[in-house]
């Protein structure tokens, strides 16, 4: 994504612009792999070894706050992010470790209530074994 569309996207979502933001949801947005703060510091640090870890984990909280990231927690240990937030289905491969956005339609998602609880957000966390690790790859 170019650095306009960037730029629009934090002006959309009132995100004061600063190097730091703008790289980490440039990282978000080119890396659909739901990285955890750690993955995004120890990728963006080569680039800028002024980034500390602090910055990121507070960058993401606002970037979540703001609603233009969303969070995962499909392990108790791990928080993962996400620049996708409409609502989806994740499914973690148990063999390679990798998480996939799943866009099938879910009757359930489109749902804003049920037996009359006024539904806000959907986390909906999918385990199994991946296509690429049942081919064998």
């Amino acid at each position: 994504m170019r650095e306009k569309q960037i730029r629009e996207i934090m002006e959309k979502f009132e995100i004061k612009p600063s190097f730091h933001r703008f790289k980490i949801l440039e990282y978000l947005i080119n890396n659909k792999t739901h990285p955890t703060a750690d993955d995004i510091y120890t990728a963006l640090f080569k680039e800028i070894p002024t980034l500390s870890k602090t910055t990121v984990y507070n960058t993401l909280k606002h970037f979540v706050s703001k609603g233009i990231v969303s969070e995962l927690m499909i392990e108790e240990n791990e928080v993962r992010y996400d620049f996708e937030v409409s609502p989806h289905i994740h499914l973690k491969c148990k063999k390679c470790g990798k998480i996939y956005d799943i866009y099938k339609e879910c009757e359930i998602l489109t749902h804003k209530k049920i037996d009359g609880h006024k539904i806000e957000e959907y986390h909906i966390y999918l385990k199994g074994i991946c296509k690429e690790c049942l081919k064998g790859r």
